[in-house]
């Protein structure tokens, strides 16, 4: 899983300061490998925040311990939220080969509407 969080910043070092801090928390974590924190080259305000885990289930209990809660939890609050934050996986590549990923996503995860799941359901 990929958790992607863009920011519009105006205090650069403080910003900087408090996401170094983020990624030692999460990538301390068991299924956290890796985090980037990138600057647009288009809009110096902007920044983006990449963290990769190895399933739903490692990024759950990534987010879990109490520092984390703490210090990244507030932190990814002030993401900007037009987009989503959450993303699967389909191809990856490394050397020169590429990997295809099989979805962890339910066949029907994007035509159940919230509510629908618990319950009968009305049909559409």
């Amino acid at each position: 899983m990929l958790l992607v969080c863009r920011f519009r910043v105006s205090d650069p070092e403080s910003f900087t300061s408090r996401v170094e801090q983020a990624l030692k928390l999460l990538t301390a974590q068991p299924g956290c490998r890796r985090g980037t924190l990138a600057r647009s080259t288009d809009e110096d305000d902007r920044w983006v925040l990449t963290v990769e885990f190895e399933s739903v289930v490692a990024y759950r209990r990534a987010m879990s311990p109490f520092p984390v809660r703490e210090h990244v939890i507030p932190l990814l609050s002030e993401a900007l939220t037009d987009e989503p934050a959450m993303y699967e996986p389909k191809l990856t590549s490394t050397g020169g080969e590429v990997e295809t990923h099989t979805s962890v996503l339910a066949e029907d995860a994007f035509t159940v509407r919230l509510g629908e799941a618990a319950g009968p359901a009305t049909p559409r």
